[in-house]
Order: C-alpha cells, then sequence, then structure tokens
C-alpha cells in the first residue's frame, strides 16, 4: 500500500503552522460545534424545548450513528482525492446541521439533523486528522498530532463559552443559531488552508514501522471500544449531571468550558508523558485517570469533586484519542485516514450503545449513578485488553529480532 513516488521539498515552519491551524479549525467545527455543542445545550433543550431524558439519549445516539456511519465510509475509502471531497462535504454539513437545530422542534428532524452532524464529525476527526499525518509526513516534518487534537479541547472551549454567552440572552433555537454562524468563522480556514493530499513517498514511508499484527490490531480495537464507551456518557450527560447540583445549577456551560480548558493542553502532556514512559503505558494511566474522572460524580454530590471530574475528563480523554489515533497513523502513513477510521468503528459502535442505555438507567432510576459505574467497568475492561496489548507486542519485537 505504500506508494512509490518523489519526495516533496520540506516546508516552511509557516506551512505546516497555517495546515495544523486548517485541521484545528476543521475540529473545533465539526466536533467542538456541531457534535459536542449538544452537550452544554441539552439541559437547555429539556428546560425550554421540552425535551425529555429518553430523547436527549436517543438524539445523542443518533449522533454517533451518524459518526460510525462515516467512520464506515472513511474505512473503505483508499483514494485520498475522494477523502478530500468528503472532509469538505463535511465541513459544509457542519455549519448547515448545527444551524437547522434551531430551526423546528419536531424530534424526528431532531434525530436527522444530529445523525448527520456525527457524519460530518468524521471529517474532523478521522480525514482531517488523516490529511495532516499525510501532509507531514510528505513534507519531512515529525508525524505527530498533539497540536493538531489540540482542536478538541479548543472546540469544547468555544461550544461551552457560546452556550454560556448566549444563556439569558437567546432562547435555545436562537442559540443554534447562533453557533452555525459562529462555525462559519472556523470553516474559511479549514477549507482554503489544508491543501489537497498527495501520495507520501517511498523515502518517507520506509523510515516507519511495519503494519501491526492482526491480534496487536485486534486487542487494540477491543481496548479502543472500552474507551468510546467510558468517553461518550460523561460527554453526553456531564452537563445534565452537574445542573443537578445547588451550586452548579444555571452554570453548565462553564463547567464544559473547564472540560475543554482541561483538554486543549493535555495532548502536549500526554506525548511528552508517552515519550517518557512508552505509548501503551500513557494509554493505561490516562484510561485509569478517566475512570476517576467517571466515579467521581457517581459517589459524590459535591461540587469541588464534580469540577475534579470535568477537568480530569478533558484532560484524559482528548489524549486517549491522540495517542491512540497517533500510534494507527504511522503504522499506516501512505493512508493514515483509513486506518483510522477502521480502529475507530469500534469507538463508534460503543458511542451508539452508551447514550441510549445511559438515556434509558437515567429515565428509570432517576439518576445517572448506574451508568457511569458501568462505564467505570468497562474502561477496566479496556485497562485489561492494553496489559495484554503490551505483552503481544514484546512477544513480536523478541520474534523480530531473532527473525
Amino acid at each position: 500500500m505504500h506508494a512509490a513516488t518523489t519526495a516533496l521539498p520540506a516546508s516552511s515552519a509557516a506551512d505546516r503552522y497555517r495546515v495544523i491551524f486548517a485541521g484545528i479549525c476543521a475540529l473545533i467545527l465539526t466536533v467542538g460545534l456541531a457534535r459536542f455543542a449538544y452537550t452544554p445545550l441539552l439541559p437547555i433543550m429539556r428546560g425550554e424545548a421540552g425535551l425529555s431524558a429518553m430523547d436527549g439519549g436517543w438524539l445523542a445516539t443518533f449522533n454517533y450513528v451518524g459518526y460510525i456511519t462515516g467512520a464506515l465510509v472513511a474505512a473503505t475509502i483508499s483514494d485520498l482525492g475522494r477523502k478530500f471531497r468528503l472532509y469538505r462535504i463535511g465541513l459544509v454539513v457542519a455549519v448547515v446541521s448545527t444551524a437547522a437545530m434551531g430551526v423546528t422542534q419536531d424530534v424526528t428532524l431532531w434525530v436527522a439533523l444530529r445523525f448527520v452532524a456525527g457524519l460530518s464529525s468524521t471529517a474532523g476527526l478521522l480525514i482531517a486528522s488523516g490529511l495532516v499525518l499525510n501532509w507531514l509526513i510528505r513534507h519531512g516534518h515529525r508525524p505527530e498530532l498533539g497540536l493538531h487534537f489540540a482542536g478538541i479541547g479548543l472546540g469544547i472551549i468555544v461550544s461551552g463559552l457560546a452556550v454560556a454567552g448566549m444563556v439569558g440572552h437567546l432562547a435555545w433555537d436562537g442559540q443554534w443559531l447562533g453557533l452555525g454562524l459562529l462555525g462559519v468563522l472556523f470553516f474559511v480556514p479549514a477549507w482554503f488552508w489544508l491543501p489537497a493530499p498527495a501520495p507520501v513517498s517511498a523515502q518517507a514511508t520506509a523510515q516507519l514501522p511495519a503494519a501491526p499484527s492482526r491480534r496487536w490490531m485486534g486487542l487494540f480495537i477491543a481496548s479502543y471500544f472500552c474507551a468510546g464507551f467510558g468517553y461518550v456518557i460523561s460527554a453526553t450527560f456531564i452537563i445534565a449531571i452537574v445542573e443537578k447540583l445547588p451550586l452548579l445549577a444555571g452554570k453548565g456551560g462553564w463547567v464544559w468550558v473547564i472540560v475543554g480548558l482541561a483538554a486543549a493542553p493535555s495532548c502536549f502532556l500526554w506525548d511528552r508523558i508517552a515519550t517518557a514512559c512508552g505509548q501503551i503505558p500513557a494509554l493505561l494511566l490516562a484510561y485509569a485517570l478517566q475512570i476517576v474522572s467517571i466515579l467521581l460524580p457517581a459517589f459524590s454530590d459535591g461540587t469541588a469533586a464534580n469540577l475534579a471530574s470535568a477537568m480530569l475528563y478533558g484532560g484524559t480523554f482528548v489524549g486517549i484519542v491522540s495517542l491512540t489515533l497517533s500510534i494507527i497513523g504511522r503504522c499506516f502513513p501512505a493512508n493514515p485516514a483509513k486506518a483510522m477510521a477502521r480502529l475507530t468503528l469500534s469507538y463508534g459502535v460503543a458511542q451508539v450503545v452508551a447514550p441510549a442505555m445511559a438515556g434509558y438507567i437515567a429515565t428509570v432510576t432517576g439518576s445517572y449513578k448506574g451508568a457511569l459505574i458501568v462505564a467505570a467497568w468497562v474502561m477496566a475492561a479496556g485497562m485489561a485488553l492494553l496489559v495484554a496489548l503490551m505483552r503481544q507486542q514484546r512477544i513480536e519485537r523478541n520474534a523480530q529480532r531473532t527473525a
């Protein structure tokens, strides 16, 4: 699958930052606004638009159905030119689907819009990430995505600040329209500053590790499923949980900003941790800390504990995504977006199952505690799979040395 092309001339630092900035803007638009703005808007829609807890869970589920559908499409496409066209379509869909949430109160239409918003998030999280990594590799830069993935945390900050700033000034529908208009600001650089891709040179490809074994890949996919399960429970319901606390009632949007503030710089921290102790051990630590973030609101109604949960959650989930996709992207340099999409399918399946389960538990019990405990156990299973992955990695390395 490695392409034999002439190596492209090295680009300037300004070119590198421009391309990375385009990818960051794509993440802010397609993930931060089109996907994550629903989290701080969920309690507002429940209060003003009559959205039930069950319907709220289903809207989140169909958003992730759209995401997994997009990942499935990305996993089946090898042509980088076609991926680039899908990336640009995703940018347009992100703006339109966000604004359109404010022009209807039909739950069926909301479901459809959340579905296509999920499709668009694939363009930012998977396709843009792969295109940025492809560009870095073929222009002689280090294949690291830490700076790029800061766009996830920045997207959370943007959506949280936007919603918090509009509360008291605009109704729920006006807020959706405002978010769509805000998205145009990030659409422009995301569209114009990310260039069309070219195949990876044989010289650059030869310097990267060979593709992993099927068993290694299978363990990684299963572990990432567990990460997706734990991540999405907090992503969907963290604001609804803290809004029930007396001191944080009406301040859910600001808690979401805290998540983003913790997430934005976390990629750099996790890159440093991975450099110091290894990528898989770094993932184990991130999983463990995310379990703590999940359990804190399950066993404490205290303001400090819930704010600590938000910070830990923000500081871990982006690191897990960044480390995971960077590992896979480096293993498949000729078409990183396709390899990332394969892995992300398992992450997406978890995101389809978990919100509906959490919505059902919340409806039956009147609390998210049960869903949080289940999510923590699933994350623990993911840690066990990572330990097995490390063992498999050692076996394969020893086999290569003796071959």
